[in-house]
């Protein structure tokens, strides 16, 4: 019995995003590695070289991200997955058989490259081949698998550190290993998944095209209702992007609307690390090691943190489209100053080596820990990557995306690389740059970031080209208004494809 159509395109997301819970997994476990005790006896690093292995990785990411915009359009999505997943593989092999410290910095920036271009087009996979009412469902994916990833990455990194004597180097050596085995089950099986239909009628395969998009909706059928709208839509969408698109990078620059988004998105993407999550991921150890904390109880603490993520996470797919865009942003940076505020007090109260550090300080560290990481991972961290998703409109998205997460990776490979040594001269001073970030971004967003939640995407240019810059200043209601004659224009293009998705529906 074949399975239904919605079932086969989530499985396909599911299996997509592989490529996220490596990127999950690779953050989450480099805080156990940089902490072993083989890992600092074998290399003997200082606080520069420890900061190349963390943020080296993001660094490879940057240019990764970069090239799969090329690559995604030149030999399709599912080659730049594959060829992703090599690349990361060649990565993880050279970290995990390190002999020197050159060979493991050498590694996680391949392993970087690799990571960041499946960052890039493995959401475009899943949205491509995804049908629209459960599109934002397969998309979250990405956020959700890097979550578990992550929460992978923290207990195995508790088994292999608590598992192997402090002078094996299977301590870390074996879970950076680990990590090449998703991505080269990603790499070898994905051919056996279908490429993405609007990326083969864009490059002339238009019957292949035609019978893959019949696979995904409708058991084969290519006369099926909904095929042969949605085939309609795309060749029409196609040929507008080709007369629209922007053919330079520059151009994204010369309309004021464009500017705009682009300068709100890559301040969003850089103001998410200013949260200072990147920090608490890297360098638990060291951060935890501040109020006592042993290297063991850290890891165990930061094992049940990433638990608490994927709470978060989840909690954010269920009910970010009720909430907003807005408000969970700007409530969510406050909340996380608070938290860094108050951890920042206990370690101001009870510094490093203090024999008199109280279990009451240690439990109240970790509460504040983990409160900042339930709040970034339902608010923060996801709207991150939704925000810059739907703001830009066909011509610009692709390029608009990019940029924006560049700036991500760019930010990420900074606080990766300054944490370790502000953490070892500044000690708790290094919170009051968090706590002062985070209360900027809240007041940040409050004054420039207007609502998109429920905006119809054909409909964002004009939101962008008519509010104002100051968004406290514009009343909802004032823009919607104006978008009113817009969104039933669409929604009566719309209207047969709603009616044929109607059908699909009861077909499942």
């Amino acid at each position: 019995m074949a399975l239904p159509p919605k079932w086969y395109q989530f499985l396909i997301g599911l299996f997509a995003s592989i490529g996220s819970f490596n990127y999950g997994y690779d953050l989450g476990i480099i805080a156990q590695v940089v902490a072993s005790d083989s890992f600092d006896t074998k290399f003997k690093p200082n606080e520069d070289q420890t900061g190349l292995v963390v943020s080296l990785f993001t660094a490879g990411a940057f240019f990764g991200a970069f090239l799969a915009g090329y690559s995604g359009d030149l030999i399709g999505r599912r080659a730049t997955i594959g060829v992703a997943s090599a690349v990361f593989v060649l990565g993880g092999c050279l970290q995990a058989g390190g002999q020197n410290i050159g060979y493991l910095q050498a590694g996680r920036f391949i392993g970087g490259i690799g990571v960041g271009c499946m960052c890039m087009i493995v959401p475009l996979y899943q949205a491509e081949l995804a049908h629209p009412s459960i599109r934002g469902r397969i998309t979250a994916l990405q956020q959700f698998m890097l979550g578990v990833g992550a929460l992978c990455a923290s207990w195995i990194g508790y088994g292999c550190y608590t598992g192997f004597a402090s002078d094996d180097d299977r301590q870390w050596r074996v879970p950076l290993g680990l990590q090449n085995i998703p991505a080269g089950i990603l790499g070898l099986l994905i051919f056996m998944f279908p490429e993405s239909p609007r990326w083969l009628i864009d490059n002339g395969k238009t019957e292949e095209g035609l019978q893959i998009l019949a696979n995904l909706h409708a058991h084969g059928n290519k006369d099926d209702p909904w095929v042969k709208v949605e085939f309609e839509q795309i060749q029409e969408a196609l040929t507008h992007e080709h007369d629209h698109s922007a053919k330079t990078w520059g151009e994204l620059f010369k309309n004021k609307s464009n500017f705009r988004r682009i300068f709100i998105c890559v301040a969003l993407q850089c103001a998410t690390q200013m949260t200072g999550v990147s920090a608490i991921q890297y360098y638990s150890p060291t951060i935890f090691g501040q109020i006592g904390l042993s290297t063991e109880e850290t890891l165990k603490y930061q094992a049940i943190n990433s638990i608490i993520a994927l709470v978060g996470q989840f909690l954010c797919m269920l009910f970010i489209d009720r909430l907003g865009r807005r408000w969970p942003l700007i409530s969510a940076n406050v909340f996380n100053a608070f938290c860094f505020l108050a951890g920042m007090i206990l370690l101001q109260q009870f510094p490093p080596g203090s024999v008199n550090s109280p279990r009451s300080a240690q439990i109240g560290f970790i509460a504040t820990t983990w409160l900042f990481n339930f709040s970034f991972s339902a608010a923060c961290g996801p709207l991150s990557w939704i925000v810059p998703a739907e703001v830009f409109n066909t011509a610009t998205r692709s390029r608009g995306v990019s940029l924006a997460t560049m700036a991500s990776f760019a930010m990420n490979t900074m606080i990766g690389q300054v944490t370790p040594k502000a953490m070892t001269d500044v000690g708790w001073k290094f919170y009051i740059l968090f706590v002062v970030c985070n209360f900027a971004n809240a007041i940040f967003f409050w004054a420039l970031l207007p609502e998109t939640s429920k905006v119809p995407l054909e409909a964002m240019d004009n939101l962008w080209e008519n509010a104002p810059w100051f968004v406290p200043t514009m009343r909802r209601k004032d823009y919607l208004a104006e978008l009113e004659h817009e969104v039933e224009d669409v929604n009566e293009k719309n209207q047969v494809l709603a009616t044929s998705a109607h059908i699909g529906e009861v077909k499942d």
